[in-house]
């Protein structure tokens, strides 16, 4: 039977692993409290979405296989729509089960993430569609069809049993932290499957009114931000962001809720500021990731966290920032990013009088570039200073 071979499967092998929660002392040094680092970026597809049954595309996949009925005779057929890292953990959690999968993408997406799905093994990898959600619908209503009721839909982000997936993350930050919880966990928002799930789970280790939620977008992306500006669900009108793991134009309902009801500071930077999270953590930290993962980085240095916050941090205060994807990313691209955007390192050097020594500093790249003419500010929801 199908579903006993499946069965067996789950019993026999399961890719996820818990990840390490390190103190990183060169990043403390430069945000002026302790910075603990989330490495999510060691799950087996480099990203939080791929842990299984613990991890929310994996757990997503589990509880629809399990209400197959038990006497299907046909294998199911993975289907997931996504900006690149959805659908490359669905690959490996599919992979593990012996399911074929099949993962589309938008025409955004770099050709070093499609190489990557392929080469996890999907069925296939199609590439249709400016943006998430027109990947989205072609999936849904073209190719899917056509596998008939072997088929399972798998959303990126927008499902319970996705969120109580990613919860998993902050229950293990709660277990590793040192004797007090967190009193701040900084996480990226896309379509907020993470931050749906970082907020579930500080309900239900009653630590919402304690640690306090900061969700970072980049500029071109923050569906979230302009959600709540409006007081309501925007989808935008374009993404322009290069970060397209972040790439959704609408948020959750969930998401508005939960950044509403916890006064979730809501950050939005630049891709260029995005890009210098990324080249100074493999500075500080000798450890590569993408530009939808480096942009909450950035908040460490030249006071972006203060000003996120809208206060001085403490020394002892203790944020975690959540590692969420280090699979779109290559030692050139951190170099391309250095050099594009060399004019943020000058920027630093402004602030030395006010801003601890930063480690990265000594290691800077390429100096003199100018300043492009309307870059976006960093600003945060809630906050009455600019960033």
């Amino acid at each position: 039977m199908v579903v006993k071979t499946l069965q067996s499967s789950q019993e026999q092998q399961l890719p996820w692993v818990e990840t390490p929660l390190r103190e990183s002392y060169a990043l403390s040094q430069a945000a002026g409290c302790r910075i603990f680092l989330k490495l999510e970026t060691l799950q087996p597809s480099g990203s939080f979405k791929s842990r299984q049954r613990f991890r929310g595309i994996g757990n997503y996949i589990l509880r629809r296989l399990e209400e197959l009925p038990a006497n299907i005779a046909t294998i199911p057929h993975i289907f997931c729509s996504s900006g690149g890292n959805a659908g490359l953990a669905a690959v490996h959690a599919s992979r593990t089960l012996g399911l074929p999968c099949t993962v589309v993408v938008p025409t955004s997406t770099k050709p070093l993430m499609v190489a990557k799905i392929k080469a996890a093994g999907a069925y296939e990898c199609v590439q249709h569609g400016a943006a998430w959600a027109d990947a989205d619908k072609y999936m849904r209503e073209v190719l899917m069809p056509s596998a008939g009721s072997s088929a399972i839909y798998t959303p990126p982000f927008d499902h319970p049993d996705i969120w109580c997936g990613n919860a998993t993350v902050m229950h293990e930050i709660a277990a590793q932290m040192p004797s007090s919880p967190a009193d701040i966990v900084i996480c990226s928002v896309g379509g907020g499957g993470l931050l749906n799930g970082v907020a579930q789970a500080l309900d239900q280790l009653s630590l919402a009114s304690h640690t306090t939620v900061i969700g970072v977008e980049t500029s071109g992306a923050e569906s979230m931000q302009a959600a709540l500006k409006a007081g309501q669900l925007v989808t935008l009108p374009k993404i322009t962001s290069q970060a397209t793991s972040l790439g959704c134009a609408r948020v959750t309902q969930q998401t508005l809720d939960y950044a509403l009801r916890m006064k979730v500071r809501s950050v939005v930077l630049p891709d260029a500021e995005a890009a210098m999270g990324c080249w100074r953590l493999a500075d500080d930290e000798r450890i590569m990731v993408e530009l939808a993962c480096g942009v909450n980085v950035a908040l460490c240095y030249d006071g972006r966290l203060e000003r996120a916050l809208g206060r001085k941090v403490r020394p002892d205060e203790k944020v975690v920032i959540v590692l969420c994807g280090g699979s779109n990313v290559t030692v050139d691209m951190l170099a391309e990013w250095r050099s594009e955007y060399a004019y943020l390192e000058e920027i630093g050097e402004t602030r030395e009088a006010e801003i601890p020594s930063v480690p990265s500093a000594v290691t800077g790249g390429k100096r003199g570039a100018s300043r492009p003419q309307g870059l976006q500010d960093v600003f945060a929801y809630g906050a009455e200073a600019k960033l």
